[in-house]
């Protein structure tokens, strides 16, 4: 209650309260003056929202009842709490609740467990968040590479027998018993490489069977076999008849840029026939991921290899290292900026890196034709594909940086269709049915932004630097973000 006093205090000081009597929890409130998102991509209206609890019970043209705390917002937008897709940010909830960097850039709910990567067991891991509830909302993936991991220990280097594939398929099962929504794939990465086609329409099968609504996959390749990977995940869905989802679409080297025409004319083709295909986006040129990525024969140490990866990318000056424990002074620099201080050929520094234990990298190495062409279609929703602390600038600017770049400077999106991609487009792919609208019985999990000012401001060297405009957000009815500062509060809910 004392917290709830002074947060009111707060407000009026700075301008958004009408005079009134600070009220408890299960009071109304009411938002008046904004222009509202709450017509999934139609123009935004002036219109009122009254919040109750937990809930929204009005929106619409009603007049404040006597003694009803009124926040004022003349010149912002209302809307829908921001829903992220792809986030990695699993660990972090744990050790920072607050969630500073997601709340502040307007996300009110995060699906982890993703790249076919999640907590094992799936209860345990909810569990924990209700115990001890972070700012955000959660969702959870159970992760294929972990299923796999357990099932076939150090001996996953191989195509799973149909043993093997019965006994993921129970533990897939049983992570959806216990509160996953989805399936979640990494198929390029080491663990989940070595699963055929077969393995995965099994495992999405299983998913289905146990109630799983989706198959979300970071694809097999993003890179000059972009396109079999795309028809790899097509067929698993059309196989399985599990919803799909390409995760953080991209055409990741040079053989394929530009060809993001080709890309969607797959996915719609797909669509037409019925399947239930989308794709999620982040509005950066550059991945974050290791150093192995970029060599997908895995020859490591083969320095052909090694030159035609480097090569794909645009060159050793597209790589920047963000985390090597062996030498923190390469962090930040490309391998050609560091290659050439020590006298060596980035493919020298390339295998040496990589027998020292690998390094994490962002990678700049999409073009901007593309990017723009996915955000146009209307299955492609916005994700972060960043973490609380993490090193690319998407953990802390993705949302904000659509709003303020790609709406309102490149004018690639009208401000409401990118509103829609970023709640109730998401909402609706994940059957979050109270969530990602603002209408009368639909949660409380609201952004109020200034549409002229907001800015992300995280960047490749400060990636942790946090967005402005975004002025408040609440989760559950709860303010979480003032505009300045975390609130504290944590009022995120596992959802079902």
């Amino acid at each position: 209650m004392k917290t709830k006093h002074l947060l009111f205090a707060g407000w009026l000081a700075a301008g958004f309260l009408a005079a009134a009597p600070a009220t408890n929890q299960r009071s109304s409130w009411v938002i008046a003056g904004a222009r509202v998102a709450d017509r999934a991509g139609a123009p935004l209206r002036a219109a009122k929202v009254r919040i109750e609890g937990d809930r929204i019970v009005a929106v619409g043209d009603f007049a404040p009842r006597k003694n009803e705390t009124v926040i004022r917002a003349e010149g912002l937008v209302l809307a829908p709490g921001f829903i992220d897709t792809h986030n990695h940010s699993t660990e972090g909830l744990q050790s920072e609740p607050a969630a500073t960097s997601q709340v502040s850039q307007g996300i009110t709910t995060v699906l982890l467990g993703q790249d076919g990567g999640s907590p094992w067991p799936i209860r345990d891991y909810l569990e924990a968040r209700r115990k001890n509830p972070p700012a955000v909302n959660v969702a959870l993936l159970v992760g294929h590479g972990t299923v796999r991991r357990r099932v076939m220990g150090e001996n996953y280097q191989r195509a799973a027998t149909g043993d093997d594939i019965g006994r993921m398929q129970g533990l897939v099962e049983q992570g959806i018993r216990e509160g996953a929504i989805g399936l979640s794939s990494g198929l390029e990465y080491v663990v989940g490489s070595y699963a055929t086609t077969e393995e995965m329409v099994a495992l999405a099968r299983a998913t289905r069977r146990a109630g799983g609504r989706l198959h979300i996959s970071h694809i097999r390749d993003e890179a000059d076999k972009s396109f079999e990977a795309l028809r790899e995940l097509i067929a698993i869905a059309e196989q399985s008849g599990l919803p799909a989802q390409i995760t953080h679409i991209k055409l990741g080297t040079v053989n394929v840029w530009r060809k993001a025409a080709a890309a969607v004319k797959l996915v719609e083709d797909a669509r037409r026939r019925g399947l239930d295909i989308t794709a999620d986006c982040y509005p950066y040129d550059a991945w974050h991921s290791n150093l192995k990525v970029l060599v997908p024969n895995r020859q490591w140490d083969d320095p052909a290899s090694v030159q035609r990866g480097l090569d794909d990318v645009g060159g050793a000056g597209n790589i920047t290292v963000t985390d090597y424990e062996k030498d923190r002074s390469y962090e930040f620099r490309t391998l050609e900026e560091i290659a050439r201080a020590r006298g060596i050929t980035p493919v020298a520094l390339y295998i040496e890196m990589v027998k020292a234990g690998d390094a994490g990298v962002i990678g700049k190495s999409m073009v901007e034709e593309d990017i723009r062409a996915f955000y146009a279609q209307p299955w492609t929703m916005v994700s972060s594909d960043g973490a609380i602390g993490g090193r690319h600038p998407r953990g802390a600017g993705t949302f904000p940086r659509v709003l303020g770049r790609v709406v309102r400077e490149w004018k690639w999106l009208r401000l409401e269709e990118a509103i829609r991609k970023m709640t109730s487009l998401p909402a609706a792919r994940l059957k979050l049915r109270d969530r990602g609208l603002i209408r009368k019985g639909m949660k409380a999990d609201l952004v109020l932004f200034h549409p002229d000012k907001v800015t992300d401001n995280s960047t490749f060297a400060e990636p942790l630097k946090l967005s402005t405009g975004i002025e408040r957000v609440w989760v559950n009815g709860v303010l979480v973000w003032d505009g300045a500062r975390s609130t504290g509060a944590r009022p995120g809910r596992v959802l079902p």
